[in-house]
């Protein structure tokens, strides 16, 4: 298999049914796959050329996936909209031979005058590490095997730092089954308003063109506007984080046409219980998920059926995946019992370039949760986002959940500062629902809903917070804001 796998990455694209890709022309996708082909098998005689593709059209983008993986490149996503110190990290690490695609870098001299010169990648800076509880090899980067395209995906965490999360075909195809075998559907066809170059859009992607599926992309914005492809919504799959959900259920119409999926995958960032009782309301079949660029997404889900009958955790674990949950001396917990979530799975990347991870049964996350009798895995928060005060443990999704109850705030972040007299000072950076919300108002509205430990003692009112486009907070970033407006240093 891994000998022919270029080959039939190709053999997969011509034997893809004329309508697979809606809105889009076939034929004209494949003539972009050979031309792409021809130019980058130029570059690859002397071994697995650095491919950086920073494309923000799909037919481009797909085309060039395509034809990089099928000549083995080191594939890196790339993200268009990455301004220069984001293309300085990048450049630094990667050392490309080549940039495919429309990025923010308009050409070659601009590129040229952000990049060193295009030596031995390991004789200039590469991103930390951070993940201390697996073993790494020296810094050189040992292609596994010659015959496997690698695609590396960008992840950036909660530090803003861009990493990249090394996959192969085989790790992203595992996921693909995983997805097929737990939802019993072989044919996945993928509406996608996600970018391409996310894990979350990459998958949307690789489900439709390994099953024979369809895949209708269109930006969100446009859809927010009213903009819908013809399709059948009974018939596909969407993906979406969820301020996205609850931008749309805003809007009755697109509640409404949303509620008509086969299934709407939900992830990225923790999902708020009244935008999960709207959904309901409206007879979402919402599947919330749990996953991550460095699982090639989704390992846990939760089916709609059960979301519909009032669950709220992250379902059961997919087929291609093993979740442990470990204590802090790596014990094994049982039922209810809170502690660090492990995983094992036949999608799991193989390391962060350019350092490759040595064997490790499981990958130790920072996510803390438990499995309940039914199997289902519920997340509890990040270990490190933990806020110790007093000597009482507050998980900031708690917080901010009772704090998005009181209808007060638009958008809410629960951190923790130093402090002298109580360790670390809960602190809520919050966007207000409008200009009449005050902190005493917040104050009283959770009186009743949260201990007097866990409520805030710090509010810092922002216009917004500094969220990517999936949703997640830039928690250095935000943690700095604080800091300057609350006076206090971090």
């Amino acid at each position: 298999m891994t000998e022919n796998i270029a080959a039939n990455i190709l053999e997969i694209a011509s034997k893809l049914p004329e309508n697979w890709l809606i809105g889009c022309d076939s034929s004209e996708l494949l003539l972009k796959i050979e031309r792409q082909v021809r130019e980058l098998t130029k570059i690859g005689n002397t071994g697995a050329p650095k491919v950086c593709l920073s494309e923000p059209e799909p037919i481009n983008f797909i085309a060039s996936f395509i034809a990089a993986c099928a000549t083995k490149c080191q594939i890196f996503l790339c993200n268009p909209n990455w301004v220069q110190q984001e293309w300085q990290q990048v450049f630094d690490l990667i050392q490309p031979d080549r940039i495919l695609g429309k990025s923010a870098l308009q050409n070659l001299a601009e590129i040229n005058s952000i990049a060193p010169p295009f030596n031995n990648y390991k004789n200039h800076p590469k991103l930390p590490i951070t993940n201390y509880q697996l073993p790494i090899t020296d810094s050189q980067f040992p292609i596994p095997n010659s015959q496997l395209p690698l695609i590396m995906i960008p992840t950036g965490g909660s530090s803003g730092k861009i990493r990249f999360a090394v996959h192969t075909w085989e790790t992203l195809t595992a996921s693909v089954r995983g997805f097929q075998e737990y939802f019993h559907i072989w044919q996945i066809n993928s509406f996608c308003v996600l970018p391409l170059y996310h894990v979350s859009g990459l998958m949307q992607l690789l489900r439709s063109f390994t099953t024979s599926g369809k895949l209708a992309t269109k930006s969100f914005k446009s859809l927010e506007t009213g903009g819908k492809c013809e399709i059948e919504p009974e018939e596909f799959f969407i993906s979406l984080v969820p301020t996205q959900l609850q931008r749309l259920l805003q809007n009755p119409d697109t509640a409404n046409w949303l509620s008509r999926f086969h299934t709407v995958l939900l992830g990225g960032a923790p999902a708020w219980p009244e935008l999960l009782a709207t959904a309901r309301n409206y007879q979402i079949k919402l599947a919330l998920t749990y996953g991550m660029t460095e699982t090639a997404s989704q390992i846990a889900t939760l089916k709609p059926g059960d979301f519909l009958a009032g669950n709220h955790s992250s379902g059961q674990i997919l087929p291609h995946a093993k979740v442990t949950i470990c204590g802090e001396n790596g014990e094994i917990l049982s039922y209810n019992e809170t502690g660090n979530i492990c995983i094992n799975a036949k999608s799991l990347a193989l390391g962060y370039y350019p350092e490759i991870w040595r064997s490790s049964e499981y990958l130790q996350l920072d996510d803390l949760g438990f499995f309940d009798k039914n199997n289902f895995l519920n997340i509890v928060g990040r270990n490190s986002d933990k806020i110790i005060t007093g000597g009482e443990n507050v998980f900031p999704i708690e917080v901010e959940a009772a704090i998005r109850s009181t209808d007060l705030v638009a958008d809410i972040c629960t951190i923790g500062l130093p402090d002298k007299h109580w360790g670390q000072a809960v602190t809520a950076v919050y966007v207000p629902a409008n200009s009449q919300v005050t902190v005493t108002a917040l104050q009283r509205a959770i009186e009743d809903k949260l201990s007097k430990f866990k409520r805030p003692k710090y509010w810092v009112e922002v216009a917004q917070l500094p969220r990517n486009s999936q949703g997640k907070i830039n928690r250095k970033q935000l943690h700095e804001l604080a800091a300057m407006s609350t006076g206090r240093s971090i």
